[in-house]
């Protein structure tokens, strides 16, 4: 089974597609007829990967974390997408779409932003290659990631605060989403995760797949193998998770584990775990799970952190979720919180909340004491400083 790459309507088995107000097809369409061509071009890779190389830092390092392999007696091994340009794996994406947009004549950017990485990272990216750059934010996501909205300002975006619904990431996508249909064709919309209509799904998957390319070249280089046992990430949206799996979904060896935010708890009313929630709906352009009423009202999610406060999931993740080709795991607020303080004491590397709840696997899980398990760092913790020193002070 093809798990990797969706069909070509869009489609991961029952999950995807591209469901659309009808303004917004000529946009679409023009993505789905050229993205392809244009990002495997030669002109377009060579200077993406010099971007990706000189700019952004990569390859990033797999870290084997020997002391935390030690207290869990296993191989762990984090690959360190926190020491990417601008402190997460955001940048990727971000950069690979703005290169795009300038191929498809498009002047002005817009984003959605939760935790704010992707937002810093659009607007640094809007920066370097000369386009407008508007960023939408929840008003509630705006206080509590202060200081990468200052970033983004610094760099030159218009941070603009979604006030409807949970004024989080669900709602910041929706007002994205507006301004895009009232801008068709200046405009080109950078989703910052493995979702919405296809082609947006595939495409931050394959710019995201960078993450996984090099953890087999790096394990090969380290221990004389590509796959590991188990491959671990957190999944809000899931674009690190679709980065870290992308090359290991057909290797029925490599175990796959998603970590979700279980928030206050599954049955807390207060979460943001799909797979465990979700039923099948269409939720910001394409079909998946999402968690909603039995008439199909979105049910506010929640979540310690502010990049996995999302009602849904990609779906890519979906299928890999149905099909049981990915185990899922629901991590709430506390066991994050926690996971975040050993790292962070173990291995002196502070962790972004959405990081530490793939970290925070390790406690539910045993692995074998030669396993190699890599786990995902896919951002770092400066932007929630405020959140672990409430904590440390509680």
């Amino acid at each position: 089974m093809n798990y990797k790459n969706p069909d070509e309507h869009g489609y991961y088995g029952e999950f995807g597609g591209a469901f659309i107000p009808e303004m917004l097809y000529p946009n679409v369409e023009e993505l789905q007829k050229n993205y392809l061509k244009i990002i495997e071009s030669e002109e377009f890779q060579n200077e993406y990967q010099d971007l990706l190389k000189n700019y952004v830092g990569r390859a990033t390092p797999l870290y084997f974390a020997k002391n935390l392999s030690q207290k869990y007696h296993t191989q762990i091994y984090l690959k360190r997408e926190d020491l990417n340009h601008t402190g997460a794996h955001k940048i990727n994406n971000a950069l690979g779409q703005v290169l795009l947009a300038k191929r498809l004549g498009k002047t002005r950017i817009i984003a959605e932003t939760g935790a704010g990485q992707h937002g810093v990272a659009t607007a640094t990216a809007c920066a370097l290659l000369g386009l407008e750059c508007i960023v939408y934010m929840g008003e509630i996501d705006i206080q509590r990631q202060a200081p990468n909205v200052a970033r983004m300002k610094m760099l030159g975006a218009e941070v603009i605060p979604a006030t409807s619904g949970s004024k989080t990431l669900k709602d910041a996508v929706n007002e994205a989403l507006r301004d895009w249909i009232n801008n068709p064709v200046t405009t080109h919309y950078v989703i910052g995760s493995v979702v919405g209509p296809h082609p947006f799904p595939d495409l931050v998957a394959r710019f995201q797949s960078i993450i996984s390319k090099e953890i087999r070249e790096q394990l090969q280089e380290k221990i004389g193998r590509e796959n590991p046992d188990y491959v671990i990430a957190c999944v809000g949206g899931g674009s690190n998770a679709a980065g870290t799996f992308y090359h290991f979904v057909e290797e029925k060896e490599v175990k796959i584990i998603a970590a979700e935010a279980g928030g206050l708890g599954v049955d807390s009313g207060k979460s943001a775990a799909t797979t465990f929630l979700g039923t099948l709906g269409v939720l910001h352009g394409s079909k998946s799970l999402v968690m909603q009423t039995e008439d199909g009202q979105v049910i506010e999610p929640h979540s310690i952190s502010a990049g996995l406060d999302y009602p849904g999931i990609g779906p890519f993740h979906a299928h890999l979720f149905k099909e049981k080709r990915a185990e899922f795991f629901s991590i709430n607020d506390e066991e994050a919180l926690r996971s975040a303080f050993e790292l962070t004491k173990l291995e002196g590397i502070i962790p972004a909340l959405e990081s530490s709840h793939a970290l925070a696997v390790l406690d539910k899980k045993k692995f074998g004491e030669d396993d190699i398990v890599v786990i995902c760092l896919s951002g770092r913790g400066d932007k929630d400083m405020e959140t672990y020193l409430r904590e440390m002070r509680s």
